[in-house]
C-alpha cells in the first residue's frame, strides 16, 4: 500500500518504521521540515491512503486538502473538532473516506467501550461521583486531551446527572470534572474515577508505547481505501 505521511513528528516516524515494517510504501512526508514537498502534488494515482498526525492549527486544512486531492485520509490530530462538520461536509461531497479518530490504540477503544457500560451501570445504582484524570507529555498542546474528552462525553451519555464538563476539579455536582496533568515523557495515562463514602472504583488505560497508536493508526489505513463516509474505530473494531 502506498502511504502519504502528513506530519512527521514522533508520531510520524513510528508510523513510518510501522509502515515500512509491515511491507508499506512512504510515497512522501508532507511537514513543515520538508518545504519541498506540498500535499496538492499528490494524487490517488501516487498514494493509496493519507494519515495525518500534526498539531491542532493545521489539521482541519489538511483533512480537507487531501479530501479535495481525492485521496482518503486517516487522522489523529486532536484539538480541531469544532470544525469536524465541515471536514464531514467535505468528505460528502467529495465521497472520499475520512477517518477519524481520537485515540487509535485498540486498547484505548476498549476502555471507551467499557467506560460507557461503567458510567451507566454506575448511574443506575446512584451514590457516586465521577471523575476523568489524563497524564500526558509536557509537549502535548492541547488540554483536555481528545481521549479524556471521548471519554467525558461516553460518561455524560449514561450520566445524565453531569450535563457538561470542567477542564479541573469542581464540586459542582452536574459537572464533570477533567483533570489534565503534564509531566515529563508520558505516553497517555487516562484515569475514570467513582467515588462514594463506601468505596472507590477506577478504570484506568495506560499506554506504555506510541507504537500502540500506530499500529492502530495503520489498521486504519489498510481498512479505508474503497470506503465512502466518516468513520472512526468502533466501525474498524465492531464495536
Amino acid at each position: 500500500m502506498k502511504i502519504l505521511l502528513i506530519g512527521y513528528g514522533k508520531m510520524g516516524k513510528a508510523l513510518e518504521a510501522q509502515a515500512q515494517a509491515r511491507g508499506h510504501q512512504i510515497v512522501g512526508i508532507v511537514d513543515p521540515s520538508r518545504p519541498e514537498v506540498r500535499l496538492t502534488d499528490f494524487t490517488p494515482a501516487q498514494a493509496d491512503v493519507a494519515i495525518e498526525f500534526t498539531h491542532p492549527d493545521a489539521a482541519f486544512q489538511n483533512v480537507v486538502t487531501t479530501l479535495r486531492q481525492g485521496i482518503p485520509v486517516v487522522c489523529g490530530s486532536t484539538g480541531w473538532l469544532h470544525h469536524f462538520d465541515e471536514a464531514r461536509a467535505v468528505a460528502q461531497e467529495t465521497g472520499v473516506g475520512l477517518f477519524y479518530a481520537s485515540n487509535y490504540s485498540v486498547g484505548v477503544n476498549l476502555f471507551f467501550h467499557f467506560n460507557e457500560y461503567l458510567a451507566a451501570k454506575m448511574h443506575q445504582f446512584g451514590g457516586y461521583n465521577v471523575q476523568v484524570r489524563e497524564i500526558h507529555h509536557v509537549h502535548k498542546v492541547d488540554q483536555p486531551s481528545g481521549t479524556a474528552l471521548t471519554t467525558a462525553q461516553g460518561i455524560m451519555r449514561h450520566f445524565p446527572t453531569k450535563t457538561t464538563w470542567r477542564n479541573e476539579p469542581t464540586t459542582d455536582a452536574h459537572e464533570l470534572a477533567v483533570v489534565s496533568e503534564r509531566e515529563g515523557e508520558v505516553v497517555g495515562t487516562h484515569v475514570v474515577t467513582y467515588s462514594s463514602t463506601l468505596d472507590t472504583i477506577e478504570l484506568r488505560h495506560e499506554a506504555h508505547s506510541r507504537d500502540a497508536f500506530a499500529q492502530g493508526a495503520l489498521l486504519a489505513a489498510e481498512w479505508l481505501p474503497g470506503k465512502a463516509g466518516i468513520f472512526g474505530m468502533n466501525d474498524l473494531l465492531g464495536l
